[in-house]
């Protein structure tokens, strides 16, 4: 796993975790990398100090998230986007979740102010 820490056309800083350098540029070429404060998709990556990581420290972080957001949060799949305008129209319980959405389904969450973050991990097989 690769962080780049990306910049949008508004000026917007996030981190996005990608499988490599090409993953990214995939991903960005399709419009799937958005900015989870106003979604847009012109995303460059920023400037950044490399991280030298000291043995297996390095997948500790992210190991912690994983285990903390599938511990507290709902696994939705690729209903996210639906569930959570559900969820912010009071049409289901107000909880933490987390699946995938597309890029333009995080840009119309985005803009209808609904808050998304991306995480650094995908589900480890498909859950239901």
């Amino acid at each position: 796993m690769i962080r780049y820490t990306l910049r949008c056309a508004a000026r917007h800083d996030f981190d996005g975790w990608f499988r490599s350098a090409e993953a990214f540029e995939g991903l960005r070429a399709r419009g799937d990398v958005v900015c989870p404060e106003c979604g847009s998709a012109r995303v460059e990556k920023s400037v950044m100090a490399p991280r030298v990581a000291r043995g297996d420290d390095a997948e500790h972080p992210i190991a912690r998230l994983r285990r903390r957001i599938e511990s507290e949060a709902d696994y939705v799949g690729d209903r996210f986007a639906s569930e959570a305008r559900a969820i912010q129209g009071g049409d289901a319980a107000d909880r933490p979740i987390w699946g995938q959405a597309t890029g333009a389904d995080i840009q119309a969450l985005a803009r209808d102010g609904i808050a998304v973050a991306p995480l650094p991990f995908g589900p480890k097989t498909k859950m239901h």
